[in-house]
């Protein structure tokens, strides 16, 4: 990690969620770790949780779905790809599957992966938030998976 992360930088909407951070690795392989079942499977959850069940069909039009797991507790979440543009961006919902009617909200995810030299700049966007908690509760779990993901690419540059 070369850069502090940004959460929300300056003239961000109130009911949005921004999450910038370099990432050491080119757009392609930053891409491909997220668009690899396999891959995202290791990584997609915040620290101290695992993943017992991560299911991806990662096309147009697909759907996932996953548990996170924490001292015997799931938090169940599923979503829908609407738009994948290799290496650069990936747009998809998100939605807990809690039955809490003001958390569950659909939200819209956009990543998108910029190119730094043989580094990405990593932009993570999600929208719309009924509330500053919601946002606030999102900011603090996505930060933490962003950190999974950034120990997954050293694991995996580490390995080859």
């Amino acid at each position: 990690m070369l850069m502090t992360p940004i959460v929300n930088p300056p003239g961000t909407a109130p009911n949005v969620l921004v999450l910038r951070r370099l990432v050491d690795a080119p757009p392609e392989i930053v891409f491909s770790a997220w668009s690899d079942p396999a891959h995202v499977a290791e990584w997609w959850r915040p620290q101290g949780f695992v993943t017992p069940v991560f299911e991806m069909d990662f096309r147009v039009g697909g759907e996932y779905r996953y548990c996170i797991r924490k001292d015997g507790r799931d938090g169940w979440a599923r979503g829908t790809y609407r738009e994948i543009v290799a290496p650069s961006r990936i747009v998809f919902t998100f939605q807990w599957q809690s039955g809490d009617a003001g958390h569950d909200a659909e939200t819209l995810v956009t990543v998108t992966f910029e190119p730094q030299g043989e580094r990405t700049v990593l932009t993570f966007r999600q929208e719309p938030f009924a509330t500053d908690a919601a946002r606030h509760s999102h900011g603090q779990g996505w930060s933490q998976v962003l950190e999974s993901f950034d120990s997954f690419l050293v694991t995996q540059r580490t390995s080859s």
